[in-house]
């Protein structure tokens, strides 16, 4: 399940996941990043997650569609978590995109926001 979280503004879209995502959750960003998009920005994504068990099979789609259609579009990313899995996960996006990304445990998420912010 994928919940926006407040600190969602101007370019910045942020989000905690948990359990699998799904093409509903996936589709829940998509306005967002077009919003940011229309006033000429990058966006800026903070991306929780706690108890994440990855993706089903349609989200995963999902979710591999809109990075490669947005992959210039990102400006940073920030992935916090709990498991190494997600860390390597971090590491496999790097190729796809422009954007700065980095992996943050989840005991240090204040400093992975104060990070997307700056």
């Amino acid at each position: 399940m994928l919940q926006i979280l407040e600190l969602t503004k101007k370019n910045l879209i942020a989000t905690e996941v948990t359990g699998k995502l799904t093409a509903k959750d996936i589709e829940k960003i998509h306005p967002l990043i077009h919003a940011i998009l229309d006033r000429g920005m990058k966006v800026r994504w903070y991306f929780e997650m706690k108890d994440f068990d990855g993706w089903d099979v349609k989200g995963f789609w999902e979710d591999l569609k809109m990075d490669a259609a947005h992959a210039n579009d990102y400006e940073k990313i920030a992935m916090v978590g709990e498991k190494k899995w997600q860390d390597w996960i971090t590491q496999f996006m790097k190729p796809f995109t422009n954007a700065e990304i980095r992996y943050f445990d989840l005991s240090d998420k204040q400093i992975a926001k104060d990070w997307i912010k700056a």
